[in-house]
């Protein structure tokens, strides 16, 4: 029973990843009709954002520490950051401490000014040609978002502590009647799942109560007609582009801490996120949340040692297994509507 709930926690971590960048990708797709694949190229800038902040704040200044001396007994020349300096030490060092949870504050403007330039200065010229188009030049952008990232950032994983605070494991057992000990789990994992919990409603909840929302979402299903009424529904589906940008870019965030950052960790999560967008149902936003929890949950199975010694790789390719048995079933997917992407 413990190891079945350790790998339920698991797959609710990996699977919010998921449905994060499955989210972005349906939002995009069900306004703009774009099939977007350097959605997983936002999650990765994401992800750099964070890494950005932390090398910003620890910029050092060379001084001297009269209280510190070399062999010579000279006063010692340390490196102090320069937010140590302006701040004081204790409040320098906590800044530095909390520098992934602060670069959300650096990503929201950034990825909704990266996702405006990508859906103006290029996505737009396609939204009238074949999907294979689409994938085609999206594919060839994040390819070149890739390869600016390692040209600044190297090839190497970069490694972006969690806070002080949330590093460490939390005794899950107790509080569910367990064994001491019996479940533990990592702090920012379940900080993770939360996060992407408050993420997914937000978007929901703005989607289902705001004006704005419900002017996006009659635009999803009825276009033209938003269009006759008097409404600028282009304007806010280019806003809606941002704010995907932006989902994946906080995933990527906050995702740091779990995996080092990489110039292509975007790929990576961009090709097993297009195939939960395809069983949830291409354009259900529904759809696509409960099939990244869904796939996620059975990845995590997979990877189970006593799994894979009776299937050895069956980790790697369970997700495709599963998509192709969904798909057979039920073409249009888990909650996939009628008339997409079948002309």
């Amino acid at each position: 029973m413990d190891a079945i709930l350790i790998q339920i926690l698991n797959g609710l971590d990996k699977g919010s990843a998921y449905a994060l960048i499955a989210l972005g990708l349906t939002l995009i797709f069900g306004t703009l009709g774009v099939v977007n694949f350097a959605h997983g190229a936002l999650f990765m800038i994401g992800a750099f954002c964070a890494v950005t902040l932390q090398k910003i704040l620890t910029l050092s200044v060379t001084t001297i520490d009269p209280e510190r001396t070399d062999f010579l007994g000279n006063p010692m020349k340390v490196q102090t950051p320069y937010v140590e300096n302006w701040f004081g030490p204790e409040m320098g060092a906590t800044i530095i401490d909390w520098a992934v949870p602060l670069a959300i504050l650096l990503a929201i403007p950034v990825m909704v000014l990266v996702g405006f330039v990508m859906e103006r200065g290029l996505i737009k010229h396609f939204y009238k040609r074949p999907h294979a188009d689409q994938i085609l030049v999206t594919f060839g952008l994040a390819i070149v978002l890739q390869e600016v990232i390692k040209y600044f950032y190297g090839a190497n994983p970069i490694p972006t502590p969690a806070p002080s605070a949330f590093k460490g494991s939390l005794d899950i057992g107790v509080w569910l009647g367990f064994d001491p000990y019996s479940i533990i789990y990592p702090y920012w994992r379940l900080v993770y799942f939360f996060f992407a919990g408050i993420i997914i409603a937000g978007v929901f909840a703005f989607l289902q109560f705001t004006t704005f929302g419900m002017v996006v979402r009659a635009g999803m299903a009825d276009r033209e007609t938003v269009g006759l009424l008097g409404i600028d529904i282009d304007k806010r589906f280019t806003l809606m582009f941002g704010l995907a940008a932006a989902v994946a870019g906080l995933a990527g965030v906050m995702y740091t801490p779990i995996l080092s950052p990489n110039y292509h960790m975007g790929m990576d999560f961009l090709v097993l996120s297009f195939v939960v967008v395809v069983v949830g149902g291409m354009g259900s936003l529904p759809g696509a949340v409960l099939a990244g929890f869904l796939l996620g949950i059975l990845q995590s199975f997979a990877s189970m040692n006593e799994v894979k010694s009776l299937l050895p790789g069956i980790d790697q390719i369970i997700i495709y297994l599963v998509a192709i048995v969904i798909l057979l079933t039920r073409p249009r997917g888990l909650m996939g509507r009628r008339g997409v992407m079948e002309e």
